[in-house]
């Protein structure tokens, strides 16, 4: 798990933890003695990529730091249905407060990842990688990229602290490209900070704009055609990496990924999934 992420996969654990058991789980500890012990294993239901191993394990030692677990699928694998992920053996109790937090996150993140998968392989054979945004689920952005990555796209940035994106309304707000580039880069060398820039054009001519206040590491063609991409993309002249955004599908995105694009971003990887099935079964 990259470093940056740990801090927020914790607090998300933390808070489903609080969510889903409260003050306890009350069925049960009606139900099973406390020194009971049992096993479970994740049994796939659906084929597909998974996803959220790691942060299940996570989840389990959280609840229990003893608890054994038998991974025998990794993160990013194709499943099928009938396989099982891995079995897990502790307290009963823990197993059973987990179960619906694992599942949760699991089902989640292998719909991402095998969403992802799908588009990956589309740009096959090209140069260009497709990317997340930021239409995620509060709070479970985080679990979201980490999916993304697993099935194969590459991460934009995380939120609104690790990277500036001046978008139409930025532009239309500062009073146009150069004013706004401007005043990022002021704001950013007044604050040492180093993270990079990007700006969004909406014509071609807005590239030469975006040249002439210089600064930009990347450019992103928003609602282009892919025949508008590959003059944009020719016009940049590889001074900066480029972007497409904006009503991009299944069906084109591999025309702009010829026209030589470097990125595609698709909020459909994290916003129009569906979640892999899959359950956590007792076992002997």
């Amino acid at each position: 798990m990259k470093a940056e992420y740990v801090k927020f996969v914790d607090e998300l654990i933390e808070l489903a933890i609080k969510e889903d058991i409260g003050d306890g789980d009350h069925t049960s500890l009606a139900t099973i003695p406390e020194d009971a012990r049992g096993r479970m294993k994740l049994l796939v239901k659906q084929e597909g990529i998974i996803a959220g191993i790691e942060v299940a394990v996570a989840v389990f030692r959280r609840l229990d730091p003893t608890i054994q677990i038998d991974i025998l699928i990794e993160d990013g694998a194709r499943v099928k249905v009938g396989d099982v992920a891995f079995y897990v053996e502790g307290r009963t109790r823990t197993l059973l407060q987990a179960e619906r937090i694992v599942l949760n996150i699991m089902q989640r993140m292998s719909g991402v990842a095998t969403q992802t998968a799908v588009y990956a392989k589309i740009l096959e054979g090209t140069s260009c990688k497709v990317l997340d945004t930021r239409k995620t689920t509060p709070g479970m952005r985080v679990l979201d990229k980490m999916a993304v990555k697993i099935g194969g796209g590459e991460n934009h940035r995380i939120g609104l602290f690790d990277m500036v994106l001046l978008k139409d309304n930025h532009i239309d707000f500062a009073g146009g490209i150069i004013p706004a580039i401007e005043a990022t880069k002021r704001y950013l060398a007044e604050k040492g900070k180093n993270i990079p820039i990007e700006c969004e054009v909406r014509s071609l001519s807005d590239i030469d704009l975006v040249f002439e206040a210089g600064g930009v590491d990347r450019i992103m063609f928003d609602n282009f055609t892919p025949e508008q991409t590959r003059k944009a993309v020719e016009k940049v002249e590889g001074r900066c990496s480029t972007e497409s955004s904006g009503g991009i599908t299944l069906e084109t995105m591999r025309a702009y990924a010829e026209a030589g694009v470097d990125y595609i971003s698709v909020g459909a990887l994290t916003h129009q999934i569906k979640s892999l099935d899959m359950s956590l079964k007792a076992c002997k």
